[in-house]
């Protein structure tokens, strides 16, 4: 058995744009005074042209771009930040589902994983599979109560520590190490999963769109969450803060409760 100090939380990938095919598509509609700003995450500016878009409000009306500004638009909002800003405040949130982040969590325990995937719309998940990899040793990650009670970490250490010996023993019961079918190894390492404990610590890659994980965020930093996906949530929060400043710029984090909260929570 190995104790995981602290899970890991890493962003491998984000939303990025194809300049030519919207540079192409602003010509077509009679290249319009907008370009996306090259000090802004591509992340956001697509947000931004998703919302300019939906109102030509690309630029104030001009009769001799039919296709690219709006009569019905005399002024528009110049500027990334603010744009974004306006579109969450009057919870255009549909936009913000054009981009998204793709996070690995490791170290999180199948609790975790197991609240985390009940969040279906605008996420996809790729979790490490005990059906092909064998546990031959468990780690885990110990809640407060139980790091800070010698007593009940003594218990977690005996039970999984146990729990790690009937893996092994399993294995050489069946001598699975000198069968030579994978298919065979695999029957018998997803029967051996049945035994191990949900606390083990497991890996998984998570993509959301960005609405979504404001809304995971949201939830799952609430004093009412379960501490491990605090804790990790409250890592993607932070990612998402430096990552995305202008689609995240109404999250502010309590200081007393470390909760993530939103000037805006219906997006």
């Amino acid at each position: 058995m190995h104790i995981i100090d602290s899970p890991k939380v890493y962003l491998v990938a984000k939303t990025t744009l194809t300049p030519n095919g919207l540079d192409q598509y602003l010509q077509d509609i009679g290249n319009p005074n907008w370009r996306p700003d090259p000090d802004v995450s591509d992340t956001e500016n697509l947000i931004e042209a998703a919302g300019r878009m939906c109102y030509r409000s690309w630029e104030s009306y001009d009769p001799d771009k039919p296709d690219a500004t709006n009569p019905n638009v005399s002024r528009v909002r110049n500027g990334n930040e603010g744009y974004l800003g306006n579109i969450l405040a009057s919870a255009h949130g549909s936009v913000l589902e054009h981009a998204s982040a793709t996070f690995i969590l490791r170290g999180v325990s199948r609790v975790l994983t197991h609240e985390l995937v009940r969040h279906r719309a605008g996420m996809a998940y790729s979790q490490e599979s005990l059906r092909y990899v064998r546990l031959d040793k468990l780690g885990v990650w110990l809640p407060k109560p139980v790091r800070e009670n010698q007593d009940a970490r003594e218990t977690f250490r005996t039970v999984v520590t146990y729990l790690e010996k009937v893996q092994r023993d399993l294995a050489d019961l069946f001598d699975i190490d000198h069968i030579k079918s994978f298919k065979t190894k695999k029957k018998l390492t997803s029967m051996f999963r049945r035994l191990a404990p949900i606390g083990l610590g497991t890996t998984i890659m998570v993509t959301g769109n960005l609405r979504a994980w404001r809304h995971i965020i949201a939830m799952r930093t609430s004093p009412a969450a379960e501490e491990e996906i605090r804790g990790v949530v409250g890592q993607i929060a932070t990612i998402c803060k430096q990552e995305f400043p202008n689609a995240f710029q109404d999250m502010i984090q309590d200081p007393e409760t470390e909760a993530w909260i939103f000037e805006h929570q219906k997006v």
